[in-house]
């Protein structure tokens, strides 16, 4: 297992501590993630189910012989374990380099508390560095592509990609995220824009570090 590896590993083991046993628990998307998915299966923990964020994870968590109910189903969530693209020090996320954002999103927003397990390369002062990732509906794709131009993005389409919900994703570079919470209004009220990988209005309330050092932990 390479360094990397081994960090991300140590992060989802970290993140176990979090597991509340007797509810569901709300499950991510991602390397890290299918680490955090390997600890669960080693440690069966007495959890109700899951409910997941994309046909990925639902396909790792059943294969690891979990039962993952819908959100629908399951209603409000203790916990939400998951990972993160880019993170600020305010706990403020980028998310959606898998493209499954949308349902990451609408988890996050019911869950009451979000543990979001990273490696120290994902930390930034500003986020940014990493594109903005956007899913958006077809026939507006190309509006809010115009949009975002003129708010100093430069769009790109994710080729070749669809969501889980079946829709496209553009990804945003260069756009100013220094308050993220307000790009994030601005971006949602474009019309044809299902949901941007911005976490900054529900940022993360636990954020998992782990690096050449170990591991470290910090609360919003």
């Amino acid at each position: 297992m390479s360094n990397n590896e081994q960090q991300k590993r140590a992060a989802a083991e970290a993140a176990y501590e979090y597991v509340v046993e007797g509810e569901y628990l709300g499950v991510g998307t991602g390397s890290t993630v299918n680490h955090f998915i390997d600890v669960l299966a080693e440690r069966r923990p007495a959890i109700k189910g899951c409910v997941s964020s994309s046909e990925a994870t639902t396909a790792r968590l059943k294969r690891a012989g979990f039962d993952v109910e819908t959100l629908n189903f399951a209603g409000d969530l203790s916990v939400y374990v998951d990972g993160a693209d880019e993170v600020n020090p305010q706990l403020a996320l980028i998310k959606g380099g898998g493209g499954a954002m949308t349902r990451e999103k609408i988890i996050a927003q019911v869950s009451d508390t979000f543990v979001c397990m990273v490696d120290t390369s994902k930390q930034v002062d500003v986020l940014g560095a990493f594109p903005l990732p956007i899913e958006v509906i077809e026939m507006g794709r190309s509006a809010v592509a115009r949009a975002l131009v003129k708010m100093g993005g430069l769009p790109e389409l994710r080729e070749d990609f669809r969501s889980d919900n079946g829709h496209p994703i553009i990804d945003v570079y260069n756009l100013d995220l220094t308050d993220p919470k307000t790009m994030e209004a601005r971006i949602n009220a474009i019309p044809g824009v299902v949901t941007v990988g911005l976490f900054a209005q529900r940022p993360a309330d636990v954020l998992i570090v782990a690096g050449a050092d170990g591991v470290t932990t910090k609360k919003r």
